[in-house]
């Protein structure tokens, strides 16, 4: 009765940072087409949504950066290690 994954739920592939950006566009697009001029707070939550997913994508490249940096000091250090006899 042992099984790797104990949900029931169907893991989803991650979503790209140019897939994210194309998401956030179409929904400021859509809460600024004429179909919502009637419904300003589903405009308001539109816009918020891709602001959020804007800043998603920022944050994501963000940490990306910061882990290459770190993995980069990583390699430095242990290079420098090994340099100085394992010590």
């Amino acid at each position: 009765m042992a099984a790797d994954d104990s949900s029931n739920t169907t893991p989803m592939p991650q979503m790209g940072s140019a897939e994210m950006s194309g998401l956030a566009r179409r929904l400021h697009a859509r809460a600024d087409s004429v179909l919502f001029r009637d419904q300003p707070e589903q405009q308001s939550d539109m816009r918020t949504a891709a602001r959020l997913i804007e800043h998603l994508v920022h944050l994501r490249a963000e940490i990306r950066s910061a882990a290459a940096l770190a993995d980069g000091l990583a390699r430095g250090l242990s290079r420098l290690r090994d340099s100085m006899g394992g010590a």
